[in-house]
């Protein structure tokens, strides 16, 4: 399933047009997030159509609360779009900083299994 939480794009015309149809279509999608919405998109061919070429990345490199990358070498970024407030975002956060400083320092040769955090302050953070 794609994720819609992190972009490169480069701005033009064609790219333009998709994100006003994709926003257009987004919020007058009841019961659409905005990722169901870009597949709807894909399907219906509007990158073919608008000439637009697509590349996913691969979430190896991207961990994220909503989602840890399952392999924490590859790592380039850490994203929190999945959290409802700012103060739980913050507070996971620092838990995967700490995360990855105990990673950092481990022994090379180390055989346990790195494991995340859990992300508890952004899973609260939707029963509020």
């Amino acid at each position: 399933m794609i994720n819609t939480g992190f972009y490169m794009i480069k701005s033009n015309n064609k790219t333009i047009t998709l994100f006003n149809e994709w926003y257009a279509r987004r919020d007058n999608s009841t019961g659409m997030k905005e990722q169901d919405v870009l597949v709807e998109l894909m399907k219906k061919g509007a990158f073919k159509r608008l000439g637009i070429g697509v590349r996913f990345l691969d979430t190896v490199f991207f961990s994220g609360i909503c989602e840890d990358s399952r392999d924490v070498r590859a790592v380039v970024t850490v994203h929190a779009n999945c959290c409802r407030s700012i103060k739980a975002k913050v507070h996971d956060l620092k838990r995967i900083i700490l995360d990855w400083q105990r990673f950092k320092a481990s022994p090379i040769d180390e055989t346990s299994e790195f494991a995340w955090s859990n992300h508890s302050a952004c899973t609260e953070s939707w029963k509020q």
